[in-house]
């Protein structure tokens, strides 16, 4: 599994196109050949997924009981907009209009890379959401973190 590294500036052109940089280029070997896959964030953002990533995704999805009517809204929720993205030959991917809309995308961009996925925010809302950091991470990082002994999962 990938794991990413880094935080991009990035523009979009007039088309909705944008460059994927060079330094997170060279962490999706795969890209050109197995294609991404773009979709809706929990917040208002985008999230760009490998396509391995994103297949686990679905079959774990696809495991879920359909019969339940809240796992049927989740999934249609969940799954709305989901787009493959195709790099181009100057390494450019085009996003889909309507995603862009959800998260309030324009001209700037911050891919921001997590371990499995790369993070699409308008520059401006990333930046609001990092001035709303808490105050006291540690004690965040204590609540998310604190009881998994280490060296755990792996």
């Amino acid at each position: 599994m990938p794991h990413f590294l880094g935080e991009f500036d990035c523009k979009l052109d007039a088309k909705g196109r944008m460059m994927i940089p060079a330094g997170l280029k060279k962490q999706l070997p795969e890209a050109e050949k197995e294609g991404l896959v773009i979709n809706r964030g929990f917040e208002k953002l985008l999230v760009i997924y490998t396509r391995k990533e994103w297949d686990k995704i679905v079959d774990d999805l696809s495991k879920l009981n359909q019969y339940e009517k809240k796992t049927r809204e989740f999934i249609r929720y969940f799954t709305r907009g989901a787009s493959e993205l195709v790099l181009d030959s100057a390494n450019r991917v085009l996003l889909p209009k309507a995603l862009l809309d959800y998260a309030g995308i324009n001209a700037e961009v911050v891919l921001a890379c997590q371990p499995d996925k790369i993070e699409v925010w308008a520059k401006d809302a990333y930046d609001q959401q990092l001035d709303n950091e808490p105050e006291n991470f540690a004690k965040l990082a204590e609540e998310v973190m604190g009881n998994r002994k280490r060296g755990e999962d792996e």
